[in-house]
């Protein structure tokens, strides 16, 4: 009975660790990061956004489950429909989205109570699509039709994703930039598209820097500019109060934390459960605890490098280190805001951090891995078994 049931969960052992791990943490540490918003909202009532956690955490895995047992070659095809409906629903989201920090991020699902975020499943497809053409495409790969056109379906999602949320689009960007470099697109190309990069964003931050945000309080552009100015210390003093809290909550965890539940920054941090939950993670578990959920990351990093090695399939190894890159760069990005190494951003920690729409997406990213180190993992048993046989 017990080898039935353990033999339904295939795939990397090392994975389904770091899946395990990264769940048990974000149930604590949403639980304890939510005291103050429950009071706030909910009447005192602490169980309930634990309880609403759980329950997303629990469909989140369930879909993992599922995902997991799907041949990955399905998404190759699937990808080809679903990057499209992204793409509208992005579009959709930028005409009638509701509006969150003055950011029209995502659409409400009429008769649910619920809202649902576009982009968490423009990465998640966008990813998968460019697999699907890179790997297409490898006997052309040095073109430059395959280098615009990867570029082309790249821009069209981070351009639609940019007015809602600037750093996811830069994370999408990143990511699929490492998928073309990993895809083996020719490097003069991919030095020109990196030099571009970096000269567009160091022009855009010389313009924020220096434009005139008067009139501009429906945009986005007031904010991005005042978290620049905040982090390079040209703000008035006012807007560092995030990071600073953050700070407070890093330095006084010490190396072994206060303990679960025993936070005092979370009655500070704006959104101490999704933006700033690392800092709540030191603050309580310390510097171990930080230690470990960055561990987990770059196990994921790794393992997923193993199945680039392993894979006898361009489309699986892609599509397993574009997921894995895009969660670990997102969960980087979170912890580099906590310890005040980056500016404040609206990136959360995968798997960790509250949410809905981002733990579904990366419960489904997260399986997809795990389906595709299943399919190596069946190869290496066949080929093991045609060997024995021949003997």
């Amino acid at each position: 009975m017990n080898a039935q049931f353990t033999s339904r969960f295939k795939g990397d052992k090392w994975i389904w660790f770091v899946i395990i791990i990264l769940s048990l943490i974000g149930i604590l540490a949403v639980y304890s990061a939510t005291g103050t918003l429950a009071y706030s909202k909910q009447g005192g009532n602490t169980e309930w956004y634990f309880l609403r956690h759980t329950g997303f955490l629990l469909i989140g895995l369930g879909l993992l489950f599922l995902t997991h047992l799907i041949p990955f070659s399905y998404y190759s095809r699937i990808s080809q429909i679903f990057l499209w409906i992204s793409i509208g629903l992005l579009i959709l989201t930028l005409a009638i989205g509701s509006e969150i920090n003055n950011a029209t991020r995502v659409i409400p699902i009429p008769g649910l109570g619920v809202t649902f975020q576009p982009s968490d499943m423009a990465k998640l497809f966008l990813v998968m699509y460019i697999s699907r053409y890179l790997s297409k495409n490898q006997e052309e790969i040095d073109s430059p039709r395959v280098f615009w056109t990867t570029l082309g379906y790249i821009l069209m999602v981070v351009l639609l994703i940019a007015p809602e949320n600037l750093s996811t689009s830069l994370v999408v960007f990143v990511t699929a930039a490492l998928l073309m470099f990993i895809g083996r697109v020719n490097f003069k190309y991919m030095m020109y598209l990196t030099f571009s990069g970096v000269g567009l964003i160091s022009i855009l931050v010389v313009v924020l820097l220096n434009v005139n945000t008067d009139g501009m309080e429906s945009s986005r552009i007031p904010t991005w500019k005042k978290r620049i100015e905040t982090f390079m210390g040209q703000d008035d003093g006012q807007g560092n109060y995030q990071q600073l809290q953050s700070k407070i909550a890093v330095a006084t965890g010490g190396v072994f934390g206060k303990g679960p539940g025993n936070s005092t920054q979370r009655n500070y941090l704006p959104h101490p459960y999704s933006d700033f939950i690392y800092a709540i993670i030191i603050e309580e578990y310390g510097l171990i605890g930080g230690l470990i959920v960055a561990g987990c990351f770059l196990i994921l990093v790794f393992r997923c490098l193993k199945i680039v090695v392993e894979s006898p399939r361009a489309f699986g190894a892609l599509v397993a280190m574009g997921l894995g890159l895009s969660m670990s760069l997102q969960a980087f990005v979170n912890m580099g805001v906590a310890v005040g190494m980056l500016p404040v951003t609206g990136l959360t920690i995968p798997l960790v951090s509250m949410g809905g729409t981002s733990l579904f997406m990366n419960s489904i990213g997260f399986g997809i891995i795990l389906g595709i180190s299943k399919y190596i993992e069946d190869e290496k048993t066949q080929q093991n078994e045609a060997i024995t046989a021949g003997l």
